[in-house]
């Protein structure tokens, strides 16, 4: 087999992982919404079928390149993925998942905001936005450009930043679950985490809940950081409300 065909299969597969893992996350977390919140999605099928659309195409789109730079990491060593537990200190697996995600908070917050602008809300973000008010299934229900901004991030950091393969999945998952729970009009996490002192710093559905009702506000994807300093955090959404507006526009 040649080398572009290698990792051309590579780049395939890894689109299918993201996609299955997509497919099944988001319904996992759709199926516990329709068990705790019964008719909480009403109405919304339509959206629900575009969402996952959008999504399965931003799969390809974070796929790809995650499966060239897996198959050069495996084939070529190109990246600064490790897999021996020794090679760094252990300390160091903490604080590389910390320091990952970070870095991908702030890429986030920017390019957010970046979206947020007239002419790229226009153009690619406001795919996202049509999602009135967002389900479980619209984690990824992404434009192309606003997938492609979003897809390179943690390719280009495993070039920069040296992780172990296991704490790189940790990151994975934690993308993941946050992608989904921070859309699914609800909040899975317990009060003590989203209304406590963790609260104020971490970013859960109640945070990001507030940022589909106004739209100019809360543009964090884990922490609350830039948001405040920046002036742009305008605390916690109210579920209640929203809860009722949709059984109401379901009705």
């Amino acid at each position: 087999m040649s080398l572009l065909a290698a990792a051309a299969l590579s780049a395939l597969a890894m689109t299918l992982i993201v996609g299955v893992r997509y497919l099944i996350v988001s319904g996992a977390f759709a199926f516990a919404t329709r068990a705790r919140h019964p008719g909480l999605y009403a109405g919304q099928g339509r959206q629900i079928r575009r969402e996952i659309g959008w999504s399965l195409a931003s799969a390809a789109i974070y796929g790809v390149p995650a499966g060239i730079i897996a198959w050069g990491w495996q084939n070529r060593g190109w990246t600064l993925i490790y897999t021996q537990a020794d090679a760094y200190p252990l300390w160091y697996l903490p604080v590389s998942v910390l320091l990952y995600l970070l870095a991908h908070d702030t890429w986030f917050y920017w390019t957010h905001r970046w979206m947020h602008r007239p002419r790229w809300f226009r153009i690619a973000h406001a795919v996202h936005h049509a999602s009135r008010p967002p389900t479980a299934w619209a984690a990824m229900s992404f434009h192309w450009v606003e997938a492609l901004s979003g897809a390179v991030v943690i390719p280009l950091l495993v070039f920069i930043i040296p992780i172990h393969a296991a704490a790189l999945g940790l990151v994975l998952a934690i993308m993941t679950v946050m992608g989904v729970t921070n859309h699914m009009g609800w909040e899975v996490f317990p009060r003590f985490i989203h209304s406590g002192p963790l609260g104020a710093w971490l970013i859960t559905a109640s945070h990001h809940q507030r940022h589909h009702e106004f739209y100019g506000c809360n543009y964090g994807l884990y922490f609350r950081h830039w948001d405040r300093l920046c002036g742009t955090d305008r605390g916690l959404g109210d579920f209640s409300r929203a809860a009722a507006g949709r059984r109401r526009a379901g009705s």
